[in-house]
């Protein structure tokens, strides 16, 4: 399933507008990468988004 392991971001929905503004529907997916995770010294594969990512570099 799109979702993060972290703070739980999943797909949301939203509208396609044309030039006569008719509104269709459309999803907005998350950017989930797979990475390995040391979690209290084991590696662990965790679906992340990449602001997780980004937060769990800095915290290095």
């Amino acid at each position: 399933m799109a979702k993060c392991e972290i703070c739980g971001k999943t797909t949301t929905f939203g509208h396609n507008r044309s030039f006569s503004m008719r509104a269709t529907n459309r999803k907005f997916k998350p950017n989930l990468q797979t990475t390995t995770i040391f979690v209290d010294g084991k590696p662990v594969r965790k679906t992340v988004c990449t602001r997780c990512l980004k937060t769990l570099v800095k915290e290095k």
